[in-house]
């Protein structure tokens, strides 16, 4: 195939891009996700100061995923970071019952947010693997995501670094943006 070719059909079928924020807490797994959806390497994670941004090519898409630190003193800068948001992952540690109510309450914040409002939403309950974790039924019901009535929303149980769930997790993303036209913004 001559280069003429091979530019002729990257022109016929870009790549459709979006934009993927990633939120949650400090701890609850968002980097290990992220870089598990890269297939990098996982074995050494440290917490995110500012932000990670990697961008992943799956199903004719281009994702830009934006992990954004949780640390307490990095969360109010996350509106910063909303603007033309195609989805929201917000990533929760299930084995940590003691902050249930923080991440809680951080994702009926980020429900509110003006530039944020009809946003599909993925909530990856992590750490599936670790004893005591909370299941992603019990999250859901603890979290009341059944009352989100203005968006699409799925809660999907996944363990970071065994990988479990979290290809789940995007293929519900891929199909969500073929269902809907928010490419079309």
């Amino acid at each position: 195939m001559g280069l003429l070719a091979i530019l002729r059909k990257l022109k016929s079928s870009p790549d459709r891009e979006l934009r993927i924020l990633l939120l949650g807490l400090d701890n609850a797994g968002k980097t290990t996700i992220l870089k598990s959806l890269a297939s990098e390497d996982i074995s050494t994670i440290t917490p995110t100061q500012g932000f990670n941004i990697k961008s992943v090519q799956t199903d004719g898409f281009k994702l830009n995923v934006w992990d954004i630190g949780g640390q307490r003193k990095i969360r109010p800068y996350w509106r910063n970071y909303f603007d033309n948001t195609d989805i929201l992952i917000y990533v929760i540690d299930s084995a940590d019952q003691k902050r249930f109510d923080e991440t809680g309450q951080e994702l009926q914040e980020l429900l509110y947010e003006e530039k944020l409002v009809g946003v599909p939403i993925l909530v990856y309950a992590n750490k599936q693997d670790l004893i005591g974790s909370a299941t992603s039924g019990q999250i859901a019901e603890g979290l009341s995501l059944h009352t989100i009535k203005d968006r699409v929303w799925q809660i999907q149980a996944c363990s970071a670094t065994s990988g479990e769930g979290v290809r789940d997790g995007m293929e519900w993303v891929i199909k969500n943006i073929r269902n809907k036209s928010i490419l079309n913004k």
